[in-house]
């Protein structure tokens, strides 16, 4: 399985801008559907963004959609999440997982990086 390091995760307050990075490790990484999760203090993990294999197309959970972006860069084998707008809601613990070719779900997941965001 292919390994994920998130960083970039910090404190900033409301209306400031955080952009999360997402290295993986492997031979495949262009291959994979990747995708970003967050999970807040006493709730379930919740769906952020996915981006396809070659970039070429992304979805956004609507409570973040038109704030966040993600993007990739194969050669650098290296997935983002550049958000903006952010919202003391959006504090959380972020995931970053990948979802091999063949799989039908995200099977192989970061430590997470924590986002804090202060009103």
């Amino acid at each position: 399985q292919v390994q994920l390091v998130e960083s970039g995760g910090g404190l900033v307050q409301a209306g400031g801008s955080l952009r999360l990075s997402c290295a993986a490790s492997g031979r495949t990484f262009s291959s994979y559907v990747m995708g970003w999760f967050r999970q807040a203090p006493g709730k379930e993990r919740e769906f952020v963004a996915r981006i396809s294999w070659s970039g070429g197309f992304t979805w956004y959970a609507d409570s973040v959609k038109g704030r966040f972006t993600i993007s990739r860069d194969n050669a650098k084998n290296t997935v983002y999440l550049q958000m903006n707008s952010l919202k003391p809601e959006d504090t959380a613990v972020y995931y970053c997982a990948s979802q091999g070719s063949g799989a039908t779900t995200f099977n192989s997941w970061g430590q997470g990086t924590q986002v804090t965001v202060s009103s």
